[in-house]
This record gives structure tokens, C-alpha cells and sequence, in this order.
């Protein structure tokens, strides 16, 4: 017989635990609260630093530790805005120009607002058919955007290192790299592949790989003709290659590798054709984009990243796999207790395609943008990124002040002043201190250099002759 002991415990817990699910009237407060605060700082972008640096770094952060008691919406909001939303690199500003990723579309927030109130589980199809659905039909969407044939198959992922690792793990399979292979199998890339790649091997148990860095040309891309020979010597020593890995798109330089070149010699020397293109992939949606990459439709596998260049928030990348049973004989697994799901089988689900079995249902932070807005109006923003570049590298030029890199292949312009590095490193610290506009420094052929990378969907021209006025401002010394 149950006592009345536990039922009036039972009743003190639940009237502490319904805190967790407000009322009607609460959630219409709460939520007009939140938009509010998300409104402000949208507002404010115009006219906000792109780069803000605070002696105390968000230290003030921590003087609210979690605690038995709340402290309400409304002071958790303000300590977000003093401490969180206006301090280190805005990425969402149209005067970011530092790194890869930028912006953060409003539609996707909402996707991801209402993907965490319905909580649907997008791993097993038997759960959620219409959220599996949802993220296949993108899968298909981006296989058939890159050229890939019926028999493809991908998973959204949480961005471009794990799709790599995943795309790594299926191409160890397909080839049986395991045991003491491992010791003579060997990959080809350039000192410009994403340094995520190095991760991936070593969680897949390739860090004993052998890695070859082929030379890059003056535009800082693969040299077909040095991975060539460099493909023979391998062979003539015993060794066994085993993957090459193009980029289409380096972070660095935004250099596009000859895509066509290397799927020759992949083809003709047996290898796994990887293409990591993570930053450039959706550029297949201009015109000057499909042809810097044609030859990627001829890879084994594709990595792209939707939170780049279709603007999302940070978070959402996707593996393509041209044989997509690769995919599955690398990602799949069962349990009893999921035995139930095994009734529904009509569509893959992403966890037997990924590493992830607990994950969110993060297309709909792309499906509903492409929904709500289509095609036209990213196809039109990567467009103007290109030109942007272009438009950049000529006004720094014409400045007569600043060495220019080469030509750029996608939205990525190198430049540096000709007195050296220290010259550099302090314009550098300059554009740090003034926050206006944020760029950033990498380091080529040996050499400090500060890079433009025009991504962020909220940058137009105004941004960017913002940009080379700061620049020259800084320079001159002003």
C-alpha cells in the first residue's frame, strides 16, 4: 500500500518541479523579454565595435555562481549584456572580417528556438519521422548541389571537424587501413589543410599515418605534378597510398586546390578522394564558384559547412559520402532497448551515418531559412562576398600603401605593409585596440600577414571601404 508519507512528498516535488514548465502568461513574458534583449543588440550592430578587449575578460561572470535560488529572467539577461553579448569578436557584425565563420541568421534562431521547444529527436527515424525526413531531404539537397550520384548519403554534424573525422573513419574502412598498415599507409595534403584534420587522424587511430605535405603554387594550391611524384616515390619505398585530401576553400588563403587534376590521379592511383570544403562548398551556388571546383563531384567524400558560407550560427556542418554504405558500415550500431525502431525503417537515420546518437535536431536551423527565403538571396550574398574580395584587394592596391596577395580564389585577400613583420604585428595590435573593424594575422611562406576573409552576410560595401580606410588610418599612423 503506498503511504501518505511518499504521496506528500510526491506532491512537495511536484509543485517545486512545475518551475520548470511556466505558465501560458509566464512563457508570453518571458519570451517578449528575451526577444527584446536579442532585439537591442541586433539594433545596435551598426554602430557597435566589431572587437571590444576588457581587462577583466568576462571575469564578472563568475560572480553569480549557480545557486539553490534563481535570480529571474531579467538579471540573468543583464548579465549576459554586461558581460557576454558586447566583449571579444562580434561575429555577427558586417564589419567582421577575421575568420570563417560569420553572421548568424535570424531564421535560423527561430529554427533553433523551435527545434528546442518540440525537442524532437532527429537520430533514429522511428522517433521522429518528419525531423529525419527534414535533415535527408537537406543531405540529398547539398549531395546533389556538389554532383554527387543516387547512392550518396551524409549527416548533418555539429561542423567541419567532425564531418572530416567521419569522412576519415569511413575512407580507413573502405581501405582496411588497421594494424601494421597503418605504419605504411599514407595520406597527402598540403600546409594549408585545416589542422582539424590532424585531429581526426588521431582520434580514428591514424596518428602513426604517414603525412605528406605536397608543395603548393603561387596561389598557394596543391601542385598535381608534385603529388604525382610524390605518389611514385611512396610506391617504389614500400609505402601504400592511401587518401588524398583537397581543399576547396583553405581557411588560411581561401585557395581552391585543381579539383579535376587531383581526382585523375586519384582515380588512376586507387586512392579515397576527400575534399574538405567546408568554407567553399556553398559557393557552388554561383556561377564563378561551380567553376573554381569543378572535379569535386568526382570525390569520395565531401565536407561542408552550412554555419560558413550559408551563414548559420556556429554548430551545423555535413558529411557526404559518394558510397553511402561506406558511411553506414563505419557509423551504424544497435542496442536492445532500441529494438522497438527497428519497425520504421523507410528513410536512414542519422545516427547509423554519424558519431552522434544524442543530437539535436539542427536542420531545421537550415531547413527553415531555405524555406522561408529560398535559394535567391544566398546565392546573391556569396556572389557579392566574391566580388567584395576582389573589390577589397583593388582598393588596397590602389592605395599604393600595403603588398597584396594573389588573386583570390574565393572571398579570402592576404596582404601585409613592406617593412616586415614587427610592421605588421603592430597594425595588427592597432586594429585590436580601435575594434572598430576585425581582421586577423596568419603567417605565409614565412611571413607575418594579415587576412580578409568576407563572409558574414551582414557585409556590404560600406563595410568594407570601412575596412580600408581603418587600414590605412592605422598604417599611416593616425
Amino acid at each position: 500500500m503506498v503511504s501518505d508519507e511518499l504521496i506528500g512528498r510526491l506532491g512537495e516535488l511536484e509543485a517545486q518541479a512545475r518551475q520548470l514548465d511556466p505558465r501560458p502568461d509566464q512563457r508570453r513574458r518571458d519570451g517578449q523579454q528575451a526577444l527584446a534583449h536579442a532585439e537591442a543588440f541586433l539594433e545596435a550592430l551598426d554602430d557597435a565595435p566589431a572587437y571590444v578587449h576588457r581587462d577583466g575578460r568576462a571575469a564578472g561572470l563568475l560572480e553569480q555562481p549557480i545557486a539553490e535560488q534563481g535570480i529571474g529572467l531579467e538579471r540573468a539577461l543583464g548579465l549576459l549584456d554586461a558581460h557576454v553579448d558586447h566583449e571579444g569578436i562580434t561575429t555577427a557584425s558586417g564589419r567582421f572580417g577575421g575568420y570563417i565563420p560569420g553572421g548568424g541568421l535570424f531564421h535560423s534562431a527561430l529554427g533553433d528556438f523551435l527545434a528546442a521547444i518540440t525537442n524532437r529527436y532527429s537520430g533514429v527515424f522511428f522517433a521522429s519521422p518528419g525531423a529525419v525526413r527534414l535533415e535527408n531531404q537537406l543531405v540529398r539537397w547539398m549531395a546533389e548541389l556538389v554532383g554527387l550520384p543516387e547512392g550518396s548519403a551524409g549527416a548533418l554534424s555539429s561542423g567541419g571537424s567532425i564531418a572530416n573525422l567521419s569522412a576519415i573513419v569511413a575512407a580507413r574502412d573502405a581501405h582496411g587501413i588497421e594494424g601494421e598498415r597503418i605504419e605504411k599507409a599514407v595520406i597527402y595534403l598540403t600546409e594549408h589543410t585545416h589542422h582539424c584534420v590532424d585531429k581526426a587522424l588521431h582520434l580514428a587511430g591514424l596518428g602513426r599515418i604517414v603525412q605528406r605535405r605536397i608543395a603548393v603554387d603561387g596561389n598557394h594550391r596543391l601542385r598535381a605534378e608534385a603529388l604525382c611524384e610524390q605518389i611514385e616515390r611512396d610506391r617504389a619505398e614500400g609505402l601504400e597510398p592511401w587518401m588524398v585530401l583537397a581543399s576547396a576553400g583553405t581557411t588560411n588563403t581561401g585557395s581552391v586546390d585543381p579539383l579535376e587534376a587531383i581526382a585523375s590521379i586519384a582515380g588512376e592511383q586507387g586512392l579515397w578522394f576527400h575534399v574538405d570544403a567546408a568554407y567553399g562548398g556553398f559557393f557552388l551556388l554561383t556561377e564563378a564558384g561551380r567553376q573554381r571546383m569543378r572535379g569535386i563531384e568526382r570525390a569520395d567524400s565531401v565536407v561542408m559547412d552550412p554555419h560558413k558560407t550559408l551563414f548559420l550560427p556556429y554548430g551545423c556542418g555535413v558529411v557526404l559520402v559518394r558510397d553511402g554504405e561506406r558511411l553506414r558500415a563505419s557509423h551504424s550500431g544497435q542496442a536492445d532497448y532500441l529494438q522497438d525502431t527497428m519497425i520504421a525503417m523507410d528513410e536512414a537515420s542519422p545516427a547509423d551515418l554519424s558519431p552522434e546518437l544524442t543530437r539535436h535536431f539542427r536542420g531545421l536551423r537550415l531547413w527553415l531559412p531555405l524555406q522561408v527565403l529560398g535559394l535567391a538571396p544566398f546565392r546573391a550574398a556569396l556572389e557579392e562576398k566574391l566580388l567584395l574580395a576582389r573589390y577589397f584587394r583593388q582598393r588596397m592596391i590602389e592605395g599604393g600603401r600595403f603588398e597584396v596577395g594573389p588573386e583570390p580564389d574565393l572571398s579570402v585577400v592576404t596582404f601585409r605593409l613592406p617593412e616586415g613583420d614587427a610592421a605588421n604585428q603592430a597594425l595588427m595590435n592597432a586594429l585590436l585596440d580601435d575594434g572598430r573593424v576585425f581582421l586577423s594575422s596568419t603567417r605565409l611562406d614565412g611571413r607575418y600577414t594579415l587576412r580578409l576573409a568576407a563572409v558574414c552576410h551582414r557585409t556590404h560595401r560600406r563595410d568594407v571601404d570601412e575596412m580600408v580606410d581603418v587600414l590605412h588610418r592605422l598604417a599611416a599612423g593616425s
